[in-house]
């Protein structure tokens, strides 16, 4: 690996990796990781409650055209990249709308 160092900045701790191929700061901790983990969970939260709910109208997802499916006698086999695509695209259309409002 690498050496590292960690020091208290006034925006929270950085972590400094040295000796790697790349030079990069992470924070570890400051409010902004704050906002993001309420906004986490109220996405949990209304994710939990949707399904609660509408769970009998679901049932088309990892069904849809594009999404793999083997099934035989002893084994199931299920892939759902256009399910995953489109989740991944409403949940970046969701995060940006997010980080509009929060900055």
């Amino acid at each position: 690996m690498g050496a590292f160092f960690i020091s208290v900045t006034a925006k929270g701790f950085l972590y400094k990796p040295t000796g790697l191929w790349f030079a990069a700061y992470f924070y570890i901790m400051n409010s902004d990781t704050g906002k993001w983990i309420i906004v986490a969970g109220l996405m949990i939260v209304v994710a939990g409650v949707i399904i609660y709910f509408f769970h009998d109208k679901l049932n088309w997802i990892g069904r849809l055209p594009g999404d793999i499916r083997i099934e035989k006698d002893n084994f199931k086999f299920y892939f759902p990249i256009t399910t995953m695509i489109i989740f991944s695209l409403l949940l970046t259309l969701i995060i940006q709308v997010i980080k509009k409002f929060l900055n």
